[in-house]
């Protein structure tokens, strides 16, 4: 396993496009990213997490115009409520387009995006040039990762890089809300 320095963050999202697996901060966990239309890639962070795939996961990105084509047909209000929120540490499920592969939303009907204020994990996906897979880093039931050393301790060299950068500040994972409805799926 690489570790990126916070300086390394072309290197991480290289890393990335040439199909790996990559740990990394985020708001209050560390995550387990890929490019999320490289289905080799996402199933090794399923492997990894012990977590069946029809859960689906979320894409982080480091502004709307990077998660717009994975908008299916959403109201102004829906748009409205996440764009109040970002960026920042809100993930909010839309509807989904016909460009997000079936892997990605696993069971869902929606998707998951969330448009990031976090330094380490925006710089990494305006490096990647798009939105990446992002679900926390932790065996499935297991309390998430919250520095690159867990990364280690849980996951050993399986991940093909880790980003050493500082987490975002929360104590716990983003909360999600419904766009459409406004449900508060997790708080």
């Amino acid at each position: 396993m690489r570790v990126f320095a916070a300086g390394e963050i072309d290197e991480a999202a290289a890393l990335l496009h040439a199909g790996g697996v990559l740990a990394y901060p985020t708001e209050g966990v560390y995550g387990l990213g890929c490019d999320p239309d490289n289905h080799a890639a996402f199933e090794k962070i399923f492997a990894l997490k012990r977590r069946p795939p029809e859960q689906g996961v979320l894409l982080i990105a480091a502004d709307f115009g990077q998660i717009r084509p994975w908008l299916g047909d959403v109201s102004e209000a829906a748009l409205a409520r996440a764009r109040a929120a970002w960026p920042g540490a809100h993930t909010f499920i839309f509807p989904r387009s016909p460009r997000v592969p079936e892997w990605v939303a696993g069971g869902h009907a929606g998707i998951a995006l969330r448009v990031t204020a976090h330094g380490p994990s925006a710089a990494l996906c305006r490096a990647f040039g798009g939105p990446i897979v992002s679900t926390s880093a932790n065996r499935h039931g297991e309390p998430p990762a919250r520095s690159a050393a867990d990364i280690r301790a849980i996951f050993g060299d399986e991940p093909d890089g880790v980003l050493d950068a500082p987490l975002g500040g929360l104590d716990r994972p983003t909360p999600i809300t419904d766009a459409v409805s406004g449900a508060i799926i997790r708080a």
